[in-house]
């Protein structure tokens, strides 16, 4: 039997980057993935590949109107809603502090912060009817680790490790698990830090299936006594 037989799961961000990489490894598991993104033309195209146990809906993670649609039809398809992977992000412009405007900020912590508390707070419905579930928020090592000229993502990526461990308390009395992934460089389309892979102990920079499979398992029933907890994939970036 695969690892996600049986499993509803919501990704955003999945049409490219390390959201369609879980999307893939998902569906192979045998989950039936609701996929959702901004762009539609890339994630229609990823559900199509993956055939049907693949769902795609356009989704503007920031808009909470747009949260419940993606709910309604991820029931509609599948059914009950299992596991959340709250994947979607961006990084920002990048520079100092002093520099940094309020536009700009704000834009950050709706895509990054606010659609995670979204996310959870929505989900919760659906995923009471399956008597459990696992969600699963991805921050970074931003959210460990101080990173300069780039201070609306550190400060959103913080924020969803905190958003996690309080989700994780209020939410085990439903069984339902809240769980926090910390990827370090990553071979996406997000801009990439040359001293961050040069710092880093492994020397490389990760593929997106890398991470995938980390979360396979916090979705999965592999790990249902795991909640609250923070899982870092980074080469060993933030071990020193």
């Amino acid at each position: 039997m695969s690892r996600l037989t049986g499993k509803v799961v919501v990704i955003t961000g999945a049409a490219s980057g390390m959201g369609e990489a879980h999307a893939r490894l998902f569906v192979k598991e045998g989950a039936q993935v609701v996929l959702t993104d901004i762009n539609e033309e890339k994630g229609q195209k990823v559900a199509e590949e993956l055939g049907e146990n693949a769902l795609f809906v356009k989704h503007d993670v920031a808009n909470k109107d747009d949260w419940q649609i993606v709910i309604d039809q991820a029931e509609k398809a599948f059914g009950p809603i299992t596991g959340l992977v709250n994947n979607a992000g961006i990084v920002g412009p990048l520079g100092p502090l002093e520099e940094l405007n309020d536009e700009d900020f704000n834009r950050v912590i709706a895509i990054n912060q606010y659609s995670v508390f979204k996310g959870m707070q929505t989900v919760l419905k659906s995923m009471k009817k399956t008597n459990g579930g696992s969600i699963v928020n991805i921050s970074s090592t931003s959210g460990l680790v101080g990173t300069a000229n780039d201070i609306s993502y550190s400060a959103t990526k913080f924020a969803v490790t905190g958003m996690t461990k309080t989700a994780a308390l209020e939410l085990a009395k439903y069984n339902i698990r809240v769980n926090s992934v910390h990827p370090g460089v990553i071979s996406t389309n997000i801009k990439l830090f040359d001293e961050v892979i040069t710092a880093t102990p492994l020397g490389r920079i990760a593929e997106p299936e890398e991470v995938s499979y980390l979360i396979l398992h916090l979705i999965s029933d592999e790990s249902t006594f795991t909640t609250g907890s923070e899982f870092v994939v980074d080469g060993g970036f933030t071990a020193k």
